[in-house]
């Protein structure tokens, strides 16, 4: 699907550098350590925030609630 997936569309990436844009229970795709050289994202509800600053050039640390821990790069709005 053009800018989206089977669970919502896509919201600017750039948002995923900014902390007051997240909150726990919204569904995000972050990229872990390990993949951060493939960028192989990862869905996920996001369970808590990691990262103490207001913004981080990477993205936002957040572990999710499967327990998976990585940076956001793309908040799904979902539909």
């Amino acid at each position: 699907m053009k800018n989206g997936n089977i669970y919502g569309t896509y919201i600017n990436h750039m948002v995923g550098n900014n902390r007051s844009a997240l909150e726990p229970d919204m569904l995000v795709e972050i990229v872990q350590k390990q993949n951060q050289r493939t960028g192989e994202l990862t869905e996920g509800i996001i369970k808590r925030i990691l990262t103490k600053s207001k913004s981080h050039p990477n993205g936002t640390k957040v572990q999710l609630k499967t327990g998976e821990v990585g940076r956001v790069k793309n908040i799904i709005k979902e539909d």
